[in-house]
């Protein structure tokens, strides 16, 4: 008897367990259906999507257990797809039946003023301010959400609006961040990812009595309607790019332009042939050190896969189960996200792939060259809108199908190619072109932004506008684009190609490459509205402080998390 995690086979659960033993809590796994009578306190974490979660319960014998246990009395904790599979349906997965508890339906978000996927941190606020308990909550604090459907807050239906129990604006759109009645609470966002604020959600439900757990009351039903500016922070991401050095052992690394070798030799003379790997940490010991500093979220880039490694036997594997034991922020990992074939001959598909990577601790997955082909094959194939059409195969489309949109990344790296200010080519229309008042070294001149393959290292006959169109039409649900011209300069992040993709997508952009002071973060905010920005190598050596960008942000009145 005692405390249960559900597992329905899709997402990263094993943040939440790394959470539980941080906080000192026993716990045992659903494992068959005789186990919720065993159960005396039920968590039903998880990401993916609403119809491969329900289908997920259903062939494991889970659903209608699930279903008695919650209508048993005893106490109930959903989490993101934990919380939607308690309403009837949803419009990602129109076929699929949910629990129907909560008398009403997942929507979808409106892409109209913002980027969806709902991917970041953003505020909470009570629909009764003067309960003492709040479930943990703390209206000051940010959360971290990950979602493009969501429960509409229906305050004029008192069947539905008796569930709600905390509503969260993004853009002009008030849903429900948590639900509570009875044995059941629930949250839309992930308290596991939520760092120090979302582990006090999870200890103060678990260090409750399971009868307070059991016996919620509802809350109050009043109207809430948007208010001029939602609760949505910036996110600053640090990232690793994670590789073997020449003695074989895991470093993070920093290239200038994507060269990552020692460019001169120990006396200060440029060095005629590739100097040593240049070794900047450990990437464990540096993710737990950038969760301390206050990133929203950190990368781990995998930049030579490991291609002798079978998939279970992958050093990054172990890299991303030792970093979730230690950081309750999203981690994403990049790298070797494909169709492969270990030594032996055994094949693996790109989903198969990302989910192990899921399993040990990640909660995104960012493709960069298996993206590029993707796209080249859907123009191959024309459509209506001019941008092809999938197949389904892809690893962006199966994985999204599999996990939802908002765990398919897709790392862009674009070169300029300049060209005649009268080009009339097939790329005029996303023709940049030099500002007097601009860099001296663009003045008068004309440039397109080409994407390019392995690690830059192969130009293809495909635009950065081409491939994030693309990549947004087959499932992504996040452009992360850098700069190879920008990268490792500290001249400031490329305002140009970023405001030339924040234009032409409605999904979120991670700005990068290219930061040297505190300056420049505030500047790719203004001037783009992108929605995240990354740095790597002036974290790394300590140039900047995350702290020191955070507050620089506050005081252009960027919203950013503090706590």
């Amino acid at each position: 008897m005692g405390l249960y995690l559900l597992d329905y086979g899709a997402g990263n659960v094993q943040s939440l367990a790394n959470t539980l033993k941080k906080l000192g809590h026993d716990f045992e796994w659903i494992s068959s259906p005789a186990d919720f009578d065993r159960a005396t306190s039920l968590i039903f974490p998880g990401v993916g999507a609403f119809g491969s979660a329900i289908d997920g319960l259903i062939s494991r014998g889970l659903y209608e257990p699930l279903r008695e246990y919650i209508a048993s009395g005893k106490p109930y904790f959903g989490i993101c797809i934990g919380m939607q599979v308690l309403f009837r349906s949803s419009l990602e997965s129109p076929a699929s039946t949910g629990l129907g508890i909560i008398p009403s339906d997942i929507g979808v978000f409106s892409n109209v003023d913002k980027s969806v996927p709902h991917m970041g941190w953003n505020s909470v606020e009570f629909l009764d301010p003067a309960e003492t308990a709040h479930e943990g909550l703390d209206a000051g604090s940010s959360y971290y959400f990950v979602h493009s459907f969501r429960a509409s807050y229906e305050w004029d239906r008192p069947e539905v609006a008796h569930w709600a129990h905390s509503t969260t604006q993004y853009g002009q759109e008030v849903f429900l961040a948590t639900v509570r009645k009875g044995n059941v609470f629930a949250c839309q966002f992930h308290p596991e990812k939520s760092g120090q604020a979302g582990l006090r959600v999870l200890d103060a439900w678990l260090r409750s009595s399971e009868s307070e757990r059991a016996t919620r009351p509802p809350a109050l039903r009043v109207a809430r309607h948007p208010k001029p500016r939602d609760g949505f922070t910036k996110r600053i991401i640090a990232c690793m790019d994670v590789r073997s050095n020449d003695d074989g052992d895991l470093v993070v690394t920093k290239g200038d332009q994507y060269d990552v070798r020692e460019r001169t030799g120990a006396d200060g003379v440029q060095a005629q042939a590739a100097g040593a790997v240049r070794n900047l940490g450990k990437p464990v010991a540096l993710a737990a050190r950038y969760y301390d500093e206050g990133a929203d979220e950190i990368c781990l880039m995998n930049i030579t896969s490991f291609r002798h490694s079978p998939l279970l036997d992958q050093p990054m594997l172990a890299v991303v189960r030792a970093a979730a034991e230690t950081v309750y922020v999203p981690l994403t990992i990049g790298g070797g996200i494909k169709d492969t074939v270990d030594p032996d001959g055994t094949p693996h598909s790109a989903l198969e792939v990302a989910g192990a990577y899921f399993r040990a601790g990640a909660d995104k997955v960012s493709i960069a060259t298996e993206a590029v082909f993707a796209v080249e094959k859907m123009r191959a194939r024309p459509s209506a809108d001019g941008l092809g059409e999938g197949d389904g195969t892809s690893a962006i489309e199966t994985i999204a199908h599999a996990y939802g949109r908002q765990a398919v990344v897709v790392s862009v790296d674009p070169r300029r190619v300049y060209v005649e200010p009268g080009y009339d080519g097939p790329y005029q229309d996303e023709l940049v072109f030099g500002t007097p008042d601009g860099p001296e070294n663009e003045r008068g001149k004309a440039w397109w932004y080409q994407c390019t393959v392995r690690g830059g290292r192969e130009s293809r006959p495909l635009s950065v506008v081409q491939l994030v169109k693309g990549v947004e039409k087959l499932g992504a649900g996040e452009i992360l684009l850098n700069s190879i011209d920008r990268d490792g300069t500290g001249l400031g992040y490329d305002l140009d190609l970023i405001a030339l993709v924040r234009r032409n997508v409605r999904i979120p952009v991670v700005a990068s490459s290219g930061a040297g002071r505190p300056e420049h973060f505030v500047e790719v905010f203004q001037k783009t509205d992108v929605e995240a920005a990354l740095a790597a190598g002036i974290f790394h050596r300590r140039e900047v402080g995350i702290d020191e960008v955070k507050q620089a942000l506050v005081a252009a009145k960027i919203n950013v998390r503090t706590g």
